[in-house]
């Protein structure tokens, strides 16, 4: 059974982040765990470099960020993903950076 993201603020009653920001799902695939959050066109404010296409984000552009679901993720492993390239990955991998 996969496992679930649980915010201990929300259940102690305390708002979190995600109250302002938005929320994260939880998605088990092959290639892992995940935590998807979607960002809507309004909160896109910076230029993110997609790993699935290697084409930029621009800011109005809505898309998805994900992260990895266990323990050890951090803000470092968040990647922002066009919601196309995030539907794709299974068929087609990250491609190198620039």
């Amino acid at each position: 059974m996969p496992r679930r993201h649980h915010n201990r603020r929300r259940q102690s009653g305390r708002p979190s982040l995600g109250t302002f920001t938005g929320w994260a799902q939880a998605e088990s695939a092959d290639d892992g765990d995940w935590l998807v959050r979607t960002v809507p066109g309004a909160q896109a404010t910076k230029v993110y470099r997609c790993p699935g296409c290697d084409h930029e984000i621009r800011p109005g552009v809505p898309h998805v960020v994900a992260w990895p679901a266990d323990e050890t993720g951090s803000v470092a492993d968040r990647r922002h993903w066009h919601s196309g390239c995030w539907q794709a990955r299974r068929r087609r991998r990250p491609t190198r950076r620039r």
